[in-house]
């Protein structure tokens, strides 16, 4: 909205630097300061609120024994992400785009599945909070919105069901019929993915983060006809504005990991991960990179391997044994290092040269095919 009313004060009055609302780098930059901004004004009256409601963190038991002094602090912080990130996108973004109003609803909507579920479990005290199959029943239905439109608006008509094939030069693999599908796998994937990341603090953030950093650059060499031609990747266009709202999740992120960070004021909940992680797939999607997703998401990739290797390893031992036992001291795999006795924040600080190398790496595979 923002956008449009400088754009119009350029039109009628043609101010001298006015022009440089049109690009996107300067949008994108703007969105991640408005977002940042943001989270400072509403975190600390966000988080009081939840702190005067007593919508706190319950103990887990699932988590090593030093979390439960964890108990009690505020969670439902997703609410200052999405506020942060959200808003600046519908200043600064072109919202004729369909790529924009697709994921900021997408996001929206995840959002608030995970906010059902927080607020199941936090304020109606249900141990489990939103029962795992309807979780499970609004992804697959962001899912397949996503899919959807990507496979029937004529504005993705050039791809369709085509996806890039990363290392590989003018390689495109089809999915056919199997494209909504496969879009519908990898948002719920990715959003459960980054949720079980979501265990130390600042973990899940600041590696969410890092992923965006990489996906803003994707964002605008995709949609340019000269990097995109230059880089030999599908050109798409409109796909330039995914950028704005990936430098406001950065924004948004970097304010949230200032209340976030070790020993964390307020945890993001349901409500942020599962819209970021939402986000994140549904980004990758429609960059036509999410065969990219092992490699840019490679922490949340290997946390969610970790807690299936778990799982099936123990059933596995029980049936064979008559007892089951562990490949992990714990799983997700950030609780094996607590275990081991790694400091919280060195493990999430190991976490984030991981996911930077992880970036880099991402980035570099647009060259090294």
């Amino acid at each position: 909205m923002l956008y449009y009313l400088l754009t119009l004060i350029n039109e009628r009055f043609a101010p001298p630097g006015f022009d440089i609302f049109h690009f996107i780098t300067f949008r994108a930059a703007a969105a991640a300061i408005t977002a940042l901004f943001i989270s400072w004004v509403v975190g600390p009256r966000i988080i009081r609120l939840l702190k005067r409601r007593q919508i706190g963190e319950a103990a887990k038991l699932e988590a090593p024994t030093s979390h439960l002094a964890k108990a009690g602090t505020p969670t439902m912080g997703g609410l200052i992400v999405l506020a942060s990130a959200l808003v600046p996108v519908l200043l600064w973004g072109e919202l004729r785009d369909t790529y924009v109003w697709l994921i900021v609803v997408a996001t929206a909507l995840l959002g608030f599945v995970g906010f059902l579920d927080d607020y199941l479990k936090v304020v109606k005290k249900l141990p489990k909070g939103l029962i795992g199959e309807y979780k499970i029943v609004g992804q697959v239905l962001v899912g397949v919105l996503v899919g959807g439109v990507m496979y029937f608006a004529p504005e993705f008509a050039a791809h369709k069901s085509a996806t890039m094939v990363p290392f590989w030069k003018n390689e495109m693999l089809d999915f056919g019929f199997l494209y909504i599908p496969m879009i519908v796998f990898v948002i719920t994937a990715t959003s459960n993915a980054v949720n079980l990341t979501d265990g130390l603090d600042g973990l899940a953030i600041g590696t969410i983060s890092i992923a965006f950093i990489a996906i803003a650059v994707i964002c605008y060499v995709t949609g340019r006809v000269d990097t995109a031609h230059y880089l030999n990747i599908p050109y798409l266009e409109g796909s330039g504005e995914l950028a704005v709202f990936s430098a406001a999740i950065v924004g948004a992120g970097l304010g949230f990991l200032w209340y976030n960070a070790y020993p964390a004021q307020v945890f993001m909940g349901d409500t942020g991960s599962l819209a970021l992680g939402g986000a994140l797939g549904a980004v990758m999607v429609m960059l036509k990179k999410e065969l990219l997703l092992p490699v840019l998401g490679g922490i949340f990739f290997t946390e969610t391997v970790s807690v299936l290797v778990q799982k099936a390893w123990f059933k596995y031992t029980k049936r064979k044994y008559g007892q089951g036992r562990r490949v992990f001291k714990m799983a997700p795999i950030h609780h094996h290092f607590e275990l081991l006795g790694w400091p919280e924040p060195k493990i999430v600080l190991r976490f984030y040269i991981i996911a930077i190398i992880l970036a880099i790496l991402s980035l570099a595979s647009f060259k090294v095919r």
